[in-house]
This record gives structure tokens, C-alpha cells and sequence, in this order.
């Protein structure tokens, strides 16, 4: 018996799953591309370690966390399973070096000194530049006029392996033309570094609008898993 039928609470993991990977497959025939380019990230936020087992017992492969002490204990007691973790929240400095150890890619990259804590990581990452696609500097995300400074820093850390960039769409605007935009800042990174394709965009509510810019990783976490359990 697989652990998502002998566990309680995880009825119904799997229908939720495959409705959005059937979401995920009519947005990308409706914006002209192949689902394959698409990676499904499934965000298990305050969700106990069993319920990514049971995921991974449904052949998701891709995990997100944004809480370092949550993720690295997840990805250690999960060791065995061969899972692909995401780090997709705000970084301490001081973490980086840690976050790096588990996670095999970071999307949440912002600014010049995590880049430098990341130079000294043990193992080379995926990379995302992170950008705020708001006029507030207290949200997550570099501003626009740093892009390609952050780019080229980037670029010249043998330790971070450039992917492409991350955004999270703004609530006070329609997530089209928010991602829209980010399509544009992709655009900035690619003339500096072609291979660096990828964009992070798009969660529960907005993946559609963020496959129709061209997003490649999706971050999808309620949809899938149901409510998050309270902060422990």
C-alpha cells in the first residue's frame, strides 16, 4: 500500500495534483507552448516531511520551501528519496552557505552580499535573480536598476550556476501585466546571459497568467497540498 492510501489526511493529494498538472498542460496549449517546458514545483510550507514522501511516492520530484531551518531539516530526514529542493524564500546572509548544502536550486537571490556568502558555498546551484516588481524596497527582490549589475556578479561566482529569474506577482496588479514585465527583465539577463532562460512565476492562483509570459517554474503549493497547517 503506498503511503498517500495508509496515511490519513493526504486523501484526495493525488486528484489535486492531477488537476493541476491538467491546468498547467490547457495553459500552456492556450499560450502555444509544451507543458515539458514547464517544472512543477510543489511548496510544502509548514506541511510535515510524510506528505512530501507522499508526493514523492506520486513521482513529484521538485520541492519548495522558504524557511531554511524547515527545509534543511525536511531534506535531511528525506535524504534517501531522490528530491530536487528548492529555496524559494527570503535568505539570511548568514544561511546562505547552509541553504546551499541542501537545496540544488536558490530562486530567491537579491542582492550583492548573499551573491559573496554564496561564493563560499561547498557545491555549485541553480541560481535565480529575484526581482521586486513593486515599488516597495521592503519586499523581496532586487530592483530593476540592479539587474544587470547582479547579473554580471552573478555571472563571475563560479559556485552559482545562472538559470534565469524569479518574481512574485504583486496583489494591487492584474498578474498579466505584472508578469509581462518580468518577461522584459528576463530579456536584461539574457543579453548578458543567454543560456540563463528561465523564469520562476506563478503559484496557485496565477500560474495561467504566468505560463502565458513564458514562466518555466511554477510555484504551486495550496492547490495541491491543501490548507498549510499552522507555523510551528
Amino acid at each position: 500500500m503506498s503511503l498517500t492510501e495508509a496515511q490519513p489526511g493526504y486523501e484526495g493529494l493525488a486528484d489535486r495534483l492531477h488537476a493541476v498538472q491538467s491546468g498547467i498542460a490547457d495553459a500552456c496549449r492556450a499560450a502555444g507552448r509544451d507543458a515539458s517546458e514547464t517544472t512543477l514545483i510543489v511548496v510544502t510550507k509548514f506541511h510535515p516531511a510524510s506528505l512530501v514522501s507522499a508526493l514523492a511516492d506520486l513521482g513529484v520530484r521538485d520541492i519548495g520551501e522558504n524557511r531554511h531551518q524547515e527545509a534543511q531539516a525536511k531534506a535531511a530526514e528525506l535524504s534517501g528519496l531522490d528530491l530536487n529542493w528548492h529555496y524559494i524564500g527570503q535568505l539570511q546572509t548568514k544561511k546562505a552557505r547552509q541553504a546551499a548544502q541542501y537545496a540544488s536550486a536558490i530562486h530567491s537571490i537579491d542582492r550583492a552580499r548573499l551573491v559573496d556568502a554564496l561564493a563560499s558555498a561547498d557545491r555549485t546551484v541553480d541560481a535565480f535573480l529575484q526581482i521586486n516588481l513593486t515599488d516597495d524596497p521592503g519586499r523581496g527582490g532586487a530592483a530593476p536598476s540592479e539587474i544587470e549589475s547582479l547579473t554580471e556578479q552573478m555571472l563571475g561566482t563560479p559556485t552559482l550556476r545562472l538559470r534565469g529569474v524569479m518574481a512574485v506577482a504583486p496583489l494591487e496588479e492584474a498578474a498579466a501585466s505584472a508578469f509581462e514585465r518580468l518577461a522584459g527583465y528576463s530579456d536584461r539577463v539574457r543579453a548578458l546571459a543567454p543560456e540563463a532562460t528561465a523564469i520562476s512565476a506563478g503559484m496557485t492562483h496565477d500560474y495561467a497568467e504566468a505560463i502565458a509570459a513564458g514562466a518555466t517554474h511554477l510555484r504551486i503549493g495550496s492547490a495541491i497540498t491543501g490548507n498549510r497547517p499552522d507555523a510551528r
